[in-house]
């Protein structure tokens, strides 16, 4: 069967079809992307201007004519914290239905970030041991902990990129004041969250999932996308003190130019950065993993548990009665396990 999975974010509406069979990965088959540049489009209010809304209807109608054409049976679409923090977010999702034929649902930053570990959780297996997921978006920053299929803890922190760099960085390139407040609104905002995931004790592993991540891991020297995902791919601490001062001094047009690095994201990768090296600093990182996959492929995850999970008949059966198994008198007797209950004494 095929599912597409379209996420309406801050920068682009891209669609994703995914071929999905129960016990196989969720990797991609199709791939289309729309552009949405709401970080260009706020007023001082909060609220996304008829311009940006255009461009979302636009985005999201081109996006559903090519998944009617790649053939997706089934579809889910949802917008994250760009258009769901909006002002006027009722207003946009009551526009794009009416144009655009289907009405976007929005999840809670708790839940993408749940959805993110799913698909990191799946991605890395139980081998990795207790893991901290960081997810830098454009309005919000997920952060999850946790070891098993379910996570301990996720937060969600408005500390998108493309927020921050609206509310802390208008110049470019920004001014020395103006990087200093973003900074400083950074650590005061992770201070909390930094103290709460702490009492948790050392994660095994360390793992980005956002393009922010994959963008700032390119930069420091990562392989390119075309070697595929089994490549490993980092960025570290001491990757992020060298970039920050470097990227603050260039405008967005000269960071284009930076390896990994796309336009419509190169005004805000400064303020990832920023966020990025804080959280590490805050909660004693030194280096994080990206792992390619994230919120889409946790999505595919959750749509194989919950509605194609199939079992086998197991042709073993257990024992008939707790009482042989606590009886000492027994205790050293093999234990005969039984396939057929007819066949029991």
């Amino acid at each position: 069967m095929l599912l597409g999975v379209l996420d309406i974010g801050s920068n682009s509406a891209q669609l994703q079809v995914f071929e999905v069979r129960p016990g196989a990965p969720p990797l991609a088959t199709h791939s289309v992307k729309e552009p949405t540049l709401l970080g260009e489009a706020f007023d001082p209010g909060g609220a996304i201007d008829q311009a940006g809304i255009d461009r979302v209807i636009a985005a999201v109608r081109r996006a559903m004519n090519a998944a009617k054409r790649l053939g997706a049976e089934q579809l889910y679409v949802f917008t994250t914290s760009a258009v769901r923090d909006a002002t006027n977010r009722d207003l946009i999702l009551d526009l794009v239905e009416a144009e655009a034929g289907v009405r976007p649902q929005f999840l809670t930053g708790a839940d993408e970030g749940r959805l993110t570990y799913l698909a990191v959780h799946q991605w890395y297996g139980w081998s990795a041991g207790r893991q901290l997921v960081i997810d830098i978006g454009g309005g919000s920053m997920e952060i999850v902990f946790g070891r098993d299929a379910e996570p301990e803890l996720s937060i969600s922190l408005p500390l998108g990129a493309g927020r921050l760099t609206r509310a802390f960085l208008p110049d470019d390139p920004p001014a020395r004041d103006q990087l200093a407040a973003l900074r400083a609104y950074v650590k005061a905002t992770l201070r909390e969250a930094a103290d709460r995931l702490l009492w948790e004790g050392v994660p095994d592993r360390v793992i980005g999932t956002s393009k922010t991540f994959k963008q700032l891991a390119r930069m420091s020297g990562s392989p390119a996308q075309r070697k595929g995902p089994f490549v490993r791919r980092s960025v570290t601490a001491a990757d992020l003190e060298a970039w920050i001062p470097r990227l603050a001094a260039m405008s967005a047009r000269q960071r284009t130019k930076l390896r990994g690095v796309s336009g419509p994201r190169s005004r805000q990768i400064l303020a990832g950065a920023v966020v990025a090296r804080a959280t590490m600093k805050a909660l004693n990182v030194n280096v994080v993993d990206v792992c390619p996959w994230a919120l889409r492929e946790g999505i595919v995850l959750h749509y194989l548990q919950t509605t194609h999970q199939e079992s086998f008949d197991l042709p073993l059966r257990p024992l008939a009665g707790t009482p042989y198994l606590h009886d000492r008198s027994r205790r050293d007797s093999p234990v005969t396990l039984v396939t057929d209950s007819a066949q029991a004494p």
